[in-house]
């Protein structure tokens, strides 16, 4: 009971499981077993996933920059034009590829 307004006000609250419910209802992660390893697993996780934002910004905002000034037909004059059915194949693969760079987190150990 005493842990919980310290973990409210937090950067990152970390309790166990098995211990008061107000303590469990305040952190952001609960430890489920008592294996303090399990931090560093926590953290490695968070760090590969800020990691993986990054990358799928980048990806979505390059195809965009690409994409967008040829969906719009600003180089129709030089003969390049996109047809809608693939213009949204594209999108539709742009979006595939960021689901398939985001479940690359489920292989970290």
């Amino acid at each position: 009971i005493n842990d919980s307004p310290a973990l409210a006000h937090a950067y990152i609250g970390l309790s166990m499981s098995g211990y008061k419910d107000i303590a469990t209802d305040a952190a952001d992660f609960i430890l489920m077993k008592e294996i303090l390893n399990d931090i560093l697993r926590l953290l490695d996780i968070g760090k590969h996933t800020i990691r993986n934002i990054k990358q799928n910004l980048f990806w979505a905002f390059f195809y965009n920059v690409l994409m967008i000034p040829i969906a719009m037909g600003l180089f129709r004059n030089f003969g390049f034009t996109l047809h809608p059915m693939l213009a949204g194949f594209a999108m539709m693969f742009s979006s595939f590829t960021v689901i398939l760079n985001a479940l690359r987190l489920k292989m970290i150990r």
